[in-house]
C-alpha cells in the first residue's frame, strides 16, 4: 500500500481525529481568553449547531460514501482533470490543488451571498446570535450537498492528488473552526498572521448583522483572496466587542439557535434588502 492508498484507506479516521483535536483546543481557548461575552445559552447552541454537524456527516455518507477523496482517486485512474492531464508532479500539484479549491470555496462563498435562493439557505450560518467555534460547522444540509456538489465538479476539472484534497479538506475544517473561535488574539499576531491565514477577528467581520460588513472578509483559509479582490475589511465599524452578530430580522434563540429552527429557516419569509453590492466605507472602524 502507497501513502495515497493509506491516505485514502484512513481518510475519515484522519478527518475526525483532526476536527475533535482543533474543536477541544479552540474550545479550550475560548475559555481561557474570550473575546466576547455570549448571549445565548452555550447548550442551547451547542446542543444544535452539533446536531446539525451529526446530520450533515450522516447525510454526506448516505449520499456520497465515498466524498471527495474518492473522486479524486477516480479521476488519477481515469486520467481526468487538468494536472494530471499535464502530469504536474507531485511536489507541485499537492500546493497547487490546495490553493486552487480554496479559491473556489471563496467563489462558492461570494455566490450564496450573491444569489437570493442561495442566501436562503446560508443564512442559516449567519443567524447564530452568537460567535464560537460550533458556528464555523453550522451549515444547512442542502447547502452542505450543493457545496460538496461543487467540490466534485472541482474535482473533475482540477485532478486533484488525494493527498492534496484530504489536506484541503482538513486546513478547511480546521480553519474554520479556528477563525469561528471566540478566542482573543494580541492585535500584533493578528495583524501578522491575517496575511497568511484568515484570523477570528477578521472573519468575525463577515458576521455582522451590517449588510455592508457580511458582504466582505469571505476567505475561510487563505485571506489572499479578499485582498486581491477589494472584498477586503479590516475592522467592523462597532468594534469587535460592540458590533451586533446575526442577520436582520432573526433575533429570537427559539428561531434560529435550535436545530428545527435553523432546518426551516431557508423556507420562511422573504429575503429582502440584502444586496451584495452595497459596500457603504463611511464611519471607519474601531477597536
Amino acid at each position: 500500500m502507497n501513502f495515497e492508498q493509506f491516505v485514502l484507506a484512513h481518510e475519515p479516521a484522519i478527518r475526525l481525529g483532526c476536527f475533535l483535536g482543533v474543536f477541544a483546543l479552540v474550545a479550550l481557548w475560548e475559555v481561557a481568553a474570550p473575546r466576547r461575552a455570549l448571549t445565548v445559552s452555550k447548550t442551547l447552541r451547542w446542543a444544535s449547531n452539533l446536531g446539525l454537524v451529526v446530520l450533515n456527516t450522516v447525510l454526506l455518507r448516505l449520499i456520497f460514501p465515498l466524498a471527495a477523496v474518492g473522486m479524486a482517486a477516480f479521476c488519477a485512474e481515469h486520467g481526468w482533470g487538468l494536472i494530471n492531464h499535464f502530469a504536474l508532479p507531485f511536489w507541485l500539484a499537492v500546493p497547487l490543488a490546495v490553493i486552487a479549491m480554496d479559491f473556489v470555496i471563496w467563489l462558492q462563498h461570494v455566490m450564496v451571498h450573491a444569489v437570493p435562493a442561495l442566501w436562503r439557505l446560508h443564512r442559516v450560518h449567519h443567524a447564530d446570535l452568537d460567535y464560537d467555534v460550533t458556528t464555523g460547522a453550522r451549515f444547512h444540509p442542502i447547502e452542505i450537498v450543493l457545496s460538496m456538489l461543487i467540490k466534485f465538479a472541482t474535482i473533475v476539472v482540477l485532478g486533484p492528488p488525494v493527498v492534496a484534497v484530504v489536506i484541503f479538506e482538513v486546513l478547511l475544517n480546521a480553519t474554520a473552526m479556528f477563525n469561528h473561535g471566540n478566542i482573543r488574539l494580541p492585535p500584533a499576531l493578528d495583524r501578522v498572521l491575517r496575511r497568511f491565514v484568515v484570523t477570528p477577528d477578521m472573519h468575525r467581520v463577515h458576521h455582522s448583522v451590517e449588510d455592508d460588513e457580511a458582504n466582505s472578509n469571505f476567505g475561510f483559509n487563505l485571506p489572499w483572496w479578499d485582498r486581491l479582490f477589494g472584498t477586503y475589511r479590516d475592522q467592523p465599524r462597532a468594534g469587535h466587542v460592540g458590533m451586533t452578530i446575526g442577520i436582520h430580522g432573526h433575533a429570537d434563540p427559539r428561531e434560529v439557535d435550535r436545530l428545527d429552527g435553523m432546518l426551516i429557516l431557508p423556507f420562511k419569509g422573504e429575503v429582502t434588502d440584502y444586496a451584495i453590492n452595497r459596500r457603504d466605507w463611511s464611519g471607519g472602524a474601531a477597536e
